[in-house]
């Protein structure tokens, strides 16, 4: 069921930063002046909510620089492709992920995996929900570019890429210094439809390639000065990513 955008879908968070809620998911617009990056692209059935919260914001999706993708599940690269081929803009990823966007390879939960869970609150709306939305469709990027995976990349809002596998082998977070904005995508989440708590956390297990190493990368951004944490799922975190990571932390060993 494609995503119908209302306008408080759209939150400005920052300079020139917007985060938007899909269908259960989020992308982030990173604006300088008529250009911009587009972290993620939700779901396939988000395809125009993608191009409208462009319009939104004073932009078009020949604005678009690059996307940039923290990971290549099916949630957060929905519109890539079509971007890509029709707009002619290039989508960036971690080496890593590169094979996982071609889809040589496919590391995300598998409708078996959700089935044996049904019964767990939360896990059969969302899976509906994600059917409806295009989860289950295949959507390779058939040409993903690698970035450096040091400093600054050379696009609006200068973006900082920092590897925390685990939820899939290379998912990056992007860290923007000017903006105070870290967008973690699936490594840290403030909540999801399957999860029974809310604030910062590591998604179900079910969803990373690797848990322990998903608990591992939060070593990567803990120390990151950013004031505002912009997650794959869930609502912006405002205040110390030490403090989310804290959280997060606890909640993965029980401890709340």
């Amino acid at each position: 069921m494609p995503k119908v955008l209302h306008h408080d879908d759209i939150v400005g968070v920052g300079s020139g930063v917007f985060a938007v809620t899909g269908s259960n998911t989020n992308w982030v617009i990173v604006k300088d002046g008529d250009s911009c990056t587009l972290v993620d692209t939700g779901y396939p059935g988000d395809r125009d909510a993608v191009l409208a919260s462009l319009e939104a914001v004073g932009l078009t999706a020949r604005s678009v620089a690059a996307v940039l993708v923290t990971h290549a599940h099916n949630d957060h690269i929905g519109a890539a492709e079509h971007l890509r081929t029709t707009y002619d803009v290039p989508v960036l990823m971690h080496a890593d992920e590169v094979p996982h966007a071609r889809r040589d390879f496919l590391d995300q939960v598998s409708v078996g995996q959700v089935l044996v869970r049904a019964w767990q609150p939360g896990v059969l709306p969302w899976a509906v929900h994600a059917l409806s939305a295009g989860g289950t469709t295949r959507v390779p990027v058939a040409e993903p570019r690698a970035f450096a995976t040091t400093g600054a990349l050379d696009l609006p809002g200068g973006p900082v890429p920092l590897h925390t596998p685990g939820h899939t082998r290379g998912h990056c977070a992007y860290h923007l210094p000017g903006s105070g904005v870290l967008i973690t995508g699936d490594a840290l989440v403030t909540a999801h439809p399957t999860s029974r708590i809310s604030g910062p956390q590591l998604l179900p297990g079910m969803f990373h390639t690797d848990r322990d190493r998903a608990l591992e990368s939060l070593e990567v951004i803990e120390d990151v000065d950013a004031g505002v944490m912009l997650p794959g799922h869930g609502p912006a975190h405002h205040g110390s990513v030490r403090d989310a990571v804290r959280a997060a932390r606890a909640h993965a060993h029980g401890r709340t």
